[in-house]
């Protein structure tokens, strides 16, 4: 354990004197690299005799000659000043390629089947010894599991941070309209009437039916049927394919499940709430080279996947 008392009568950069002296035997050359007039050289090595109660150079002709005192704590100062010299230098760069560890996202599985299978494919090619692990998070619990080390970040619909913690902004979720034209004939553009009775598949993980959309309806003095809720969007697709319903979820979730399984996609006939997508990650893990081009590498991936799917919203250039 180290004994603050000593260490609270020495000046780093009197050691690092010190050793410039060995090195050089001779005060104008030392001065002259440590970037320091003579004087205050002669000064620092005053400071520096008294803290240790030893002479440490005596001047002999144009040359400084150490004491045995200084010549035995030379090697070991020069080792600690190295030791400090390492420690302190700019990490190196992450280098993805050579990596062959994990990375590991919080989603939610709407956004999860939107952006899972890209981000995974891209890491693929830039970063082949690497594992990607996904883990299904829930919005009560993200900041816990953040804390907890369970995921790199999450991203979801955050509400506010401690103050540890980083929420930077993604994208708005706007929802859209989802539905089999096999199965339901619906006309687009979609009018109040028709949607407010059509049969209608809620997603809840709590196995609640009563959303924002109802309080939208309600402002128009309507309400919907709702016929089933599922508790996760995957189930979604073979439920609007097995009977005549509509369904109203993220746009971004809405244009993979249209591509994937040849449903149908139309604009709600109400007003309802965009909802802020954003990254949350811990501050402690800001600078971290590798945390930091992770979350980069999502936020180029995640903005081409919304690109491709004919996603209306734009993601932030956010400060990864």
């Amino acid at each position: 354990m180290m004994n603050d008392a000593i260490l609270r009568k020495i000046d780093l950069n009197l050691l690092l004197a010190f050793a410039v002296l060995m090195q050089e035997r001779n005060v104008s050359r030392a001065a002259e690299r440590l970037l320091l007039g003579q004087p205050g050289l002669s000064a620092a090595l005053k400071r520096l005799r008294e803290a240790l109660d030893d002479d440490l150079f005596v001047r002999v002709g144009r040359g400084l000659q150490p004491t045995p005192r200084a010549l035995a704590i030379a090697p070991v100062i020069e080792d600690a000043l190295s030791n400090i010299e390492r420690a302190i230098r700019p990490p190196a760069a992450f280098d993805p390629k050579s990596w062959e560890g994990e990375f590991r996202i919080g989603m939610c599985d709407n956004l999860e089947s939107a952006f899972f299978g890209p981000l995974a494919a891209r890491l693929r090619q830039l970063s082949p010894g690497s594992r990607l692990i996904g883990v299904a998070s829930e919005r009560r619990d993200v900041s816990r599991m953040l804390d907890d080390g369970a995921f790199d970040f999450s991203v979801a619909v955050h509400g506010e941070p401690p103050s540890w913690h980083v929420r930077a902004p993604l994208f708005t979720q706007s929802s859209v309209c989802i539905y089999d034209p096999a199965q339901i004939k619906l006309k687009a553009p979609l009018g109040l009437d028709a949607y407010a009775d059509a049969p209608h598949v809620a997603v809840s993980f709590e196995g609640n039916s009563s959303t924002s959309i109802d309080v939208a309806l309600a402002g128009h003095g309507k309400t919907r049927n709702v016929v089933a809720t599922v508790p996760r969007f995957s189930a979604l697709p073979t439920a609007l394919r097995a009977m005549p319903a509509i369904a109203t979820i993220p746009e971004s979730i809405a244009r993979c499940m249209a591509q994937l399984h040849n449903l149908m996609i139309d604009l709600p006939p109400i007003d309802l709430p965009a909802e802020p997508v954003s990254m949350l990650y811990r501050r402690v893990d800001h600078a971290d080279s590798r945390a930091s081009w992770f979350r980069t590498l999502f936020v180029e991936v995640a903005g081409a996947a919304l690109e491709a799917s004919g996603c209306k919203m734009g993601i932030s250039q956010i400060a990864a």
